[in-house]
C-alpha cells in the first residue's frame, strides 16, 4: 500500500502543536470563563476514591461530563438522585488523558421542577442554622413532672386523640391544653404562627406539643415553613416536635427541643408514667427504711459503747470521789479529835484559873463576905451603921447578923 504525501510541508514559524499543548491551551482559556450555571438531568452518579462524586448532565440533545471534589461534596446538602432535575454551578475544563470536557460542580440544588420543595427546605434550613436556631446548647431539658402541657395541632385530627389517652394513662394528674390550628394547606403555617404566639401567653403551661399525625410529604409542609419553625424556635417553655411518622424530618424537628417520632411518642416525653414513679418511690422508701435501720442499729451500738464507757468512767470516778471522802472524813476525824483535846485541856487550865479566883475559894482560906438585904457586898464602914441588919456569906452558908455599934 503506498502512502502519498503533499510535497507542501507547515513553514518553521508554523511548527506543530502537541496534544499535550493543545489540551492545556484549551484547559487554560476555559479557566478564563466565568462561572455559570447549567440545569440538567443527573444520569450515572457514582462516588469515588476519596468521597468526590461523577455523574453526568444532559438534556435531550447532549451530555456533559461533571466532577464534584470531595471537598465540595461534604459541604452539599444531599446527594443528588439519578432523573433528578438540578441546576449546577460550577466552571469548565478539560481532562487532558482523555481529551474531555469536563464540568467542574461547587454547588448544586434541584430545580423547581426536579426538587422545588427540598430547594424550599435547604434555604429555609440554611436561614435557621445561620441564626443558630439549630445549635444543640439551645436545646432545653423537659420538665420532669409537668402540671400543664400544651398541645398545638387540628382538634379534629388523631393525634390529639392519641395525646389525651396517653396522658390520662400515664399521668392523670396533668392538665392539658388545646390550642387548636389546621395542621395542612395554605393557612395551615399562619393558624399554626397564631397558636404558638397564643400559647406563648399561659404562664400555666410547663412543656409545648407541636405536631400532627402522619402523611404525604405534602401534607407535612407547614412544618417545614421557615416562620413555623421560627415560631416554635422563641417558645418560652420547652417543645416537643411530633410530626409524621418516624421516618419524617421536619424543619420543626430540627428546632424543638426534642423530637418525638409520633404525638403518642411526645405525650410519653411529656409526662411521667406514674407505675414507675410508684416503683421508684417504693425503691426509694426501701432504701430509706434499710439506710434508718442501720443508723438506728450503729446507733445503738455506739449508744451502748459509750454507755458502758462512761459507767465505767462514772464508776471509777465514784470508787475515787469515796476514796477522796474516806481520807478527808479520817482527816477531819482525826483534826476534830485534836481540836476536842485541845479544847479540853484549855477548858481543864481556864476552870482551875476561875476556880482559883472564885470567892468561895477565898471563904474557905476563913474569909466571910456581908451582904445586905439587897444582896450587894458590904466593902466599907460605911455601909455598917448601928443596928443595921446584913447577912455574912461564909464557906458553907449565910449568917444573920446585926451592927451593935457604929
Amino acid at each position: 500500500m503506498n502512502l502519498e504525501f503533499p510535497l507542501d510541508l507547515p513553514a518553521a514559524e508554523d511548527r506543530p502543536f502537541s496534544v499535550t499543548e493543545v489540551m492545556e491551551g484549551a484547559r487554560q482559556l476555559l479557566q478564563q470563563l466565568p462561572v455559570v450555571w447549567v440545569q440538567g438531568e443527573v444520569s450515572g452518579f457514582k462516588v469515588y476514591g476519596q468521597g468526590q462524586w461523577y455523574f453526568t448532565l444532559k438534556d435531550r440533545a447532549a451530555t456533559m461530563s461533571c466532577v464534584v471534589w470531595a471537598e465540595d461534596a461534604r459541604r452539599m446538602p444531599a446527594r443528588p438522585e439519578d432523573g433528578m432535575t438540578v441546576f449546577a454551578r460550577g466552571h469548565l475544563t478539560v481532562f487532558p488523558k482523555r481529551g474531555q470536557l469536563q464540568f467542574t460542580v461547587r454547588q448544586l440544588i434541584p430545580t423547581p421542577e426536579g426538587g422545588f420543595h427540598a430547594l424550599q427546605l435547604e434555604r429555609a434550613r440554611r436561614a435557621l442554622e445561620r441564626d443558630g436556631l439549630l445549635a444543640p446548647e439551645r436545646k432545653r431539658p423537659l420538665p420532669a413532672f409537668p402540671a400543664c402541657v400544651g398541645v398545638v395541632t387540628s382538634p379534629e385530627g388523631a393525634a390529639w386523640r392519641d395525646i389525651v389517652a396517653v396522658v390520662a394513662r400515664r399521668w392523670p394528674a396533668c392538665e392539658l391544653m388545646l390550642i387548636g390550628a389546621r395542621v395542612q394547606g395554605a393557612d395551615a403555617p399562619r393558624e399554626l404562627c397564631q397558636a404558638l404566639a397564643l400559647a406563648a401567653r399561659f404562664p400555666r403551661l410547663d412543656v409545648l406539643i407541636v405536631g400532627r399525625g402522619g402523611g404525604s410529604a405534602e401534607d407535612l409542609q407547614a412544618f417545614n415553613d421557615e416562620q413555623v419553625a421560627r415560631a416554635v424556635a422563641a417558645s418560652p417553655v420547652p417543645t416537643i416536635s411530633a410530626v409524621g411518622h418516624e421516618t419524617d424530618v421536619t424543619l420543626t424537628d430540627l428546632v424543638a427541643d426534642v423530637r418525638a417520632a409520633t404525638p403518642s411518642a411526645a405525650a410519653e416525653k411529656a409526662v411521667p408514667d406514674r407505675r414507675a414513679v410508684a416503683r421508684q418511690l417504693e425503691a426509694v422508701r426501701r432504701h430509706l427504711t434499710q439506710a434508718a435501720g442501720r443508723r438506728v442499729e450503729v446507733g445503738g451500738m455506739r449508744v451502748r459503747s459509750a454507755a458502758a464507757r462512761m459507767g465505767a468512767a462514772v464508776e471509777g470516778r465514784v470508787r475515787d470521789a469515796m476514796h477522796r471522802a474516806d481520807t478527808a472524813r479520817r482527816g477531819m476525824d482525826a483534826a476534830c479529835e485534836r481540836r476536842l483535846h485541845g479544847g479540853r485541856a484549855l477548858a481543864d487550865r481556864l476552870g482551875a484559873a476561875l476556880d482559883a479566883l472564885s470567892p468561895l475559894r477565898v471563904l474557905e482560906r476563913g474569909f466571910a463576905v456581908p451582904r445586905d438585904a439587897a444582896g450587894r457586898v458590904l466593902r466599907r464602914m460605911a455601909a455598917f451603921p448601928a443596928g443595921t441588919p446584913f447577912r455574912l456569906r461564909v464557906v458553907d452558908g449565910e449568917v444573920q447578923a446585926r451592927v451593935e455599934e457604929g
